[in-house]
């Protein structure tokens, strides 16, 4: 099955957020060599219900203790910044503070 994926900036975010569909998320991740596993897909969903909530991207210590989960340990399910990819496969913009 192949996702045909809508625009995406220099960071590989989507250009709309209104294009996010889950299908497009996972895709996303896909082209990308990134391995979404469903503990990861939950953090994603929780983070845009977050935003769905609050209309921001939560920074890290707000997101950890909104999905009870230590930062130490969100970082090493992700190996990198945690809330750059799952704010890029959530379809949410990117966070404030990550470059």
């Amino acid at each position: 099955m192949s996702v045909e994926i809508p625009a995406r900036d220099g960071d590989g975010y989507l250009v709309s957020m209104d294009d996010w569909t889950p299908e497009i998320g996972k895709a996303m991740a896909e082209v990308d060599g990134v391995d979404l596993t469903d503990a990861k897909w939950e953090q994603i969903m929780k983070a845009r219900e977050y935003y769905d909530d609050q209309a921001v991207v939560p920074p890290i210590r707000k997101f950890s203790k909104f999905i009870n989960m230590d930062q130490k340990e969100l970082f090493a399910q992700w190996k990198t910044g945690p809330m750059k990819p799952i704010t890029k496969y959530g379809g949410l913009p990117k966070p404030t503070g990550c470059v």
